[in-house]
């Protein structure tokens, strides 16, 4: 694999850059689970589904910087590829996603750096998610690096939409027809209002719940 040597000369630099990536996923990782778990001890519910992770290979890095029009550098990937570190949450509604992004930004120990609400405003594609951009201190024998971490939170059904979207334009090649474009956009319509029948549906069954709950209490 030549993709690590046309990033920078010095294999170690590379190497080293890596770890760092993986130690930040895994430090930001229990942080959210730690979250979830103290979420569900004190409100017993979990807001959080499922959570998943990866760091990006050196040829997705080098073809990102190549889109930029950034030579294929150590110093390049660190400053303009801010997503080489991600981790996806998963939630089941959209009231969940702004909880936990609260929670997250609240953590003394993560900088937030950037945010983008794309459930509010969607890409043109049709596409939402919310993300986060943040750096977390990775503590090594001899300094603390601020390393960034991309986070995404979305719910199932547009996690199911975005990696469905992925499959098509990777097919592709990022130039699939406009009418599967169109129709991706129509489904992704259909999700918001899946996300928003199910929220209100949840919203009722825990008014349901408490009525119930009152009724025995006061009977």
């Amino acid at each position: 694999m030549d993709a690590p040597q046309r990033l920078n000369e010095d294999i170690e630099s590379w190497e080293t850059m890596m770890f760092l990536y993986n130690s930040a996923i895994k430090e930001v990782g229990t942080k959210l689970e730690i979250l979830n778990d103290e979420f569900q001890h004190v409100h017993q519910y979990n807001p959080i589904e499922y959570i998943k992770s990866r760091v990006k290979s050196p040829e997705s890095i080098c073809k990102k910087l190549k889109r930029y029009g950034r030579e294929a550098t150590i110093e390049n990937m660190v400053h303009y590829v801010n997503d080489i570190a991600g981790i996806r949450i998963v939630c089941s509604f959209t009231s969940d996603i702004y909880r936990v992004a609260d929670m997250i930004g609240s953590q003394n120990d993560l900088t937030v750096v950037s945010l983008k609400d794309y459930i509010k405003h969607p890409k043109e594609s049709g596409y939402k998610s919310y993300h986060m951009l943040v750096t977390v201190p990775v503590f090594l024998s001899d300094r603390v690096v601020n390393t960034r971490v991309e986070i995404q939170i979305r719910t199932m059904a547009m996690d199911f939409w975005a990696s469905l979207e992925h499959k098509i334009y990777y097919k592709f090649e990022g130039n699939a027809p406009e009418y599967i474009s169109k129709e991706l956009r129509a489904c992704s319509d259909i999700v918001s209002r899946l996300d928003e029948k199910m929220l209100s549906l949840n919203h009722a069954i825990l008014a349901a719940k408490e009525e119930q709950e009152q009724k025995i209490y006061t009977a």
